[in-house]
């Protein structure tokens, strides 16, 4: 989809310094979680332009993005006044390590990873597939979804910033299943020792970087 201006229909605190964004699903998009979109605003007269993953299980009447919020930056304290109403020009989707119906997806998590972990967790579930999430952070959001993924049999294990992956990472990878590893660079490095330790190859696995 070339850039379009949506509408903004919901914005809500999902935790520490993190909100969902909702807005509209433009005519023609079809995008599964997992994969991201482009978000531009004016900042002081200079184009900004930033990547959030689409965070909800489908894109049916509209989408959400879940934005982690740096006080110092300079595109997401702006994304804090947004209100339903507003426009905000976007462009996507884009991205190749997303959901395509896996019979069981193992979800590794860091940070903000959560956002696309999550969705393609509830997805997997409403298709009557499988899921299991491995989320670390400091300061966890997304903290609702998660319990009701926990009281729909998903495992989900939740583990401060410092932890060691290995334990949790393998009580939900040795079941097998399509796994896919989403967040900053020094988590991915994490995860991808995590499951070499406890013997999954990772060659296949779905990554995306946040940076």
């Amino acid at each position: 989809m070339d850039e379009r201006s949506l509408a903004v229909t919901a914005v809500r605190t999902v935790g520490p310094d993190a909100i969902a964004i909702d807005v509209e699903t433009p005519e023609e998009f079809a995008a599964q979680p997992g994969q991201f979109v482009k978000l531009t605003l004016d900042v002081d007269g200079e184009e900004e332009s930033r990547f959030y993953t689409i965070s909800s299980p489908d894109v049916e009447g509209e989408f959400e993005m879940t934005v982690g919020i740096d006080p110092d930056g300079d595109v997401a304290p702006q994304l804090v006044e947004l209100e339903a109403g507003d426009t905000v020009p976007i462009a996507g989707p884009f991205g190749s390590d997303y959901y395509e119906g896996e019979a069981r997806a193992v979800l590794l998590a860091g940070g903000p990873g959560i956002g696309p972990a999550i969705g393609i967790a509830e997805r997997a579930i409403a298709d009557g597939n499988d899921a299991a999430v491995v989320y670390q952070d400091d300061a966890p959001i997304h903290g609702d979804r998660l319990d009701a993924l926990r009281e729909q049999g998903v495992p989900v294990h939740v583990l401060d910033g410092d932890a060691d992956l290995t334990d949790a990472v393998g009580a939900v990878a040795s079941e097998g299943g399509q796994v896919f590893i989403y967040g900053f660079a020094d988590f991915l490095d994490g995860a991808t020792a995590a499951l070499e330790s406890v013997g999954v190859d990772t060659e296949d696995a779905k990554i995306e970087n946040f940076g």
